[in-house]
């Protein structure tokens, strides 16, 4: 199984009123997270789009922790935790600075053409994207 790491500096603007990271935020790290894997495992996500076909998100479970605060690091950690050809369930791992758990997640996504919204077979379509995550999934 790969796991992809990313560090990301908290900034302000991603705080919220009680001075800690507004919770939406985490999302956005997640999209770094998987754009971070794919890299990782040699692909490029834009060259898709460009070939007409999106990844929209099926579903997000999201659990949170321990808060993160505007001056600290967080580490997001990544990986395939299903996949079946069709869809995509990424995991997730977001750790403070020192180490502690912040946040554990999951994403489903599926490939789709742009146009039409229609289901792809990765395997099919993209047979290198395919072998690569049958290999790097958990």
């Amino acid at each position: 199984m790969l796991v992809s790491t990313k560090e990301i500096e908290v900034r302000y603007a991603e705080t919220d009123q009680m001075g800690v990271v507004y919770h939406a935020n985490y999302l956005v790290w997640m999209e770094v997270g998987r754009t971070k894997l794919i890299q990782d495992l040699g692909f490029n996500y834009a060259e898709m789009e460009k070939d007409g076909i999106i990844s929209p998100v099926l579903d997000i479970q999201i659990s949170y922790k321990k808060p993160l605060r505007y001056g600290e690091t967080a580490k997001v950690n990544t990986w395939i935790e299903e996949y079946d050809g069709i869809r995509v369930l990424y995991g997730y791992e977001i750790f403070t600075n020192e180490g502690e758990l912040a946040v554990t997640a999951t994403s489903k996504h599926v490939c789709v053409k742009k146009e039409s919204f229609r289901p792809i077979v990765i395997r099919k379509l993209y047979p290198d994207w395919h072998q690569a995550y049958e290999k790097a999934k958990k």
